[in-house]
């Protein structure tokens, strides 16, 4: 098992589904965590299922001032930052004519400009100290679209767009940047879809099973090891093979 030992790792929207099982795997090889989500009781929940020093911290990630205290913390808590997982989303599913103003700037604020703001603040930390990682929360969707979810599929074909930007400029200063594209993943948001589109959803998958949180979680805590100190830029596909079903 890849090794954390010793490093400090912020997760974003920690306080369920893949971002506190992506917690939980990261405390689980040695990492202190620290666990962001603006439902503070399920934070703390998942810090102290995390143990090693985890500790959580009530902020909106698509406030920009939220960001830097967020930031700012960590940094007071822990004393450095060494692995970011803008893991935070969320979804206002509506076909094109349906979707309001006010589902499109959420989804965006959250999904797109969080991952932006939380990224923006911490990159010169990692930069500074002369690496780190910087991981982020794609979908299969952004490579292939979904019916009725424009505003979404917009945010994570964005997210792999700004990972391929990261990766050039920070990679010269040691820093890595990539990204992680689940397919259909049987979490808290999964759980709200209709009985037959979960059951579309498995016969479309290959290896016949919606995927679970600690698959993903698996492949964050990977990309965060220094197993894969030469993978800078890419999008990694855990989606069982879906692809290959569509």
């Amino acid at each position: 098992m890849s090794t954390l030992d010793g490093k400090v790792a912020i997760v974003t929207g920690g306080a369920r589904g893949i971002g506190r099982a992506t917690a939980l795997e990261l405390a689980k090889r040695g990492a202190r965590v620290a666990v962001i989500d603006r439902d503070s009781a399920g934070a703390e929940e998942t810090a102290r299922a995390a143990g090693r020093g985890a500790f959580a911290l009530e902020g909106d990630v698509a406030d920009p001032a939220s960001v830097a205290a967020l930031v700012a913390a960590v940094l007071e808590r822990a004393g450095r930052i060494d692995v970011l997982v803008n893991n935070a989303g969320i979804t206002r599913d509506a076909t094109l004519a349906k979707t309001s103003d006010e589902a499109w700037d959420a989804v965006v604020g959250v999904n797109l400009s969080g991952t932006f703001y939380m990224t923006r603040a911490v990159a010169p930390h990692l930069t500074a100290r002369g690496g780190g990682v910087i991981l982020n929360a794609a979908s299969i969707v952004g490579l292939y679209g979904n019916f009725g979810q424009s505003n979404y599929v917009a945010t994570k074909a964005g997210v792999i767009g700004l990972t391929r930007v990261w990766a050039r400029e920070l990679g010269r200063k040691g820093v890595r940047v990539n990204c992680v594209a689940p397919g259909f993943i049987a979490t808290e948001m999964t759980a709200g879809m209709p009985a037959e589109v979960l059951s579309s959803m498995q016969a479309r998958t290959p290896l016949g099973r919606l995927g679970r949180p600690e698959d993903v979680a698996s492949a964050y805590a990977f990309l965060a090891s220094d197993e894969a100190s030469f993978i800078n830029g890419q999008v990694l596909g855990v989606d069982g093979g879906l692809v290959l079903g569509t």
